[in-house]
């Protein structure tokens, strides 16, 4: 009966865990964050972002901070800009799991400020949630 009470109160503080904290995992998955950055493809100019300097962006920018990998997936999406308009492009989600939490901040930021100036975007959504993970 112990155990099952144990059990239960884990569980009720694990439900009150802090917004952001890592969870407790299950071997062989360990606590990690999944990082999640949505990049519009629309140029302020006019045009996209095309695919030749998507490639040249994540060779040069993503992948020499992450070596470990990401995945790319194209998208679509939608947002308010700065002047109230509903917008609505083509984008590109890469998502990146980060065990080192959190000196992956300054990596994550680089890219996004990198992307931001190459391409005159307003921002780059970022998006972070803990994960168990493993491979």
């Amino acid at each position: 009966m112990s155990r099952a009470i144990a059990a239960g109160a884990l569980l009720l503080l694990s439900a009150c865990a802090q917004p952001g904290a890592l969870p407790v995992c299950t071997a062989p998955l360990k606590p990690a964050l999944e990082v999640s950055l949505y990049f519009g493809r629309d140029k302020p100019a006019g045009g996209q972002v095309s695919d030749a300097e998507w490639v040249s962006f994540v060779a040069e920018s993503v992948t020499p901070r992450f070596p470990a990998g990401h995945s790319i997936v194209d998208a679509g999406g939608q947002y308010r800009d700065a002047s109230g308009r509903i917008v609505r492009e083509s984008s590109k989600l890469v998502v990146i799991v980060v065990f080192d939490a959190p000196a992956h901040h300054a990596k994550v930021t680089s890219i996004i400020e990198t992307y931001v100036k190459r391409f005159g975007q307003e921002s780059v959504l970022r998006v972070e949630r803990p994960v168990c993970a493993g491979v």
